[in-house]
């Protein structure tokens, strides 16, 4: 194994992003990911069975080696300069080394600890409530995310997006996106404050 001294930064990504392979992105999605999926599926036998979360422990093993060995394979698509950055599994190994093994969400009495859980863990997991991306009337933007602030089993806020901002549409690449995603940053701290949690993470 190809094993680096120190971990990939974000300057090491940002060349590799703009110097790596030009591959177009339906070639991308549609053939090279598939096929480096379905061969690696070969490769390590793995077979899901009934099983939606695998708790086997040889599964377990399979299924890291083979996302290992995809990433080293394929690497990492970058849709803006539609080349793709190559990662070594020494970048990798690095990678999850230098990775944090917990993370706060949120501040102060609304923080709450990421962290792994392992089995039947007696820690209930995080919670993460919210439309998800979804698009979202501005009209209703801050009491529907209030909805969830509000509810004391969820921990942090995953937001919509609106889909107008003044009654024009929030179209992608235009000023009114810059304008909308403001307008959701400034929705969502007062639905938390209306809800009484101004320091959950979102």
């Amino acid at each position: 194994m190809d094993i680096v001294e120190k971990a990939l930064t974000v300057y090491d990504a940002y060349l590799r992003s703009i110097e790596g392979p030009k591959v177009a992105e339906s070639f991308w999605d549609m053939k090279m990911v598939p096929g480096a999926a379905a061969r690696l599926k070969e490769k390590y036998d793995i077979c899901f069975g009934d099983e939606f979360i695998p708790t086997d422990k040889d599964l377990k093993e399979k299924l890291f080696l083979a996302g290992m060995e995809m990433l080293a394979t394929v690497g990492i698509y970058n849709t803006d300069t539609r080349r793709v950055i190559k990662v070594s599994e020494g970048d990798i190994v690095e990678g999850i080394k230098k990775a944090p093994k917990r993370l706060q969400l949120g501040e102060y009495r609304d923080a709450v600890l990421m962290e792994p859980r392992k089995g039947n863990a007696s820690k209930r997991p995080i919670v993460q409530g919210g439309p998800t991306g979804s698009p979202v009337s501005e009209d209703i933007f801050i009491q529907m995310i209030q909805s969830y602030a509000q509810e004391a089993y969820v921990d942090t806020v995953v937001n919509g997006v609106m889909a107008t901002i003044d009654g024009v549409p929030a179209t992608t690449n235009t000023p009114f996106e810059i304008k909308a995603t403001l307008a959701e940053i400034r929705a969502i701290r007062e639905a938390c404050n209306r809800a009484g949690r101004p320091y959950m993470a979102i």
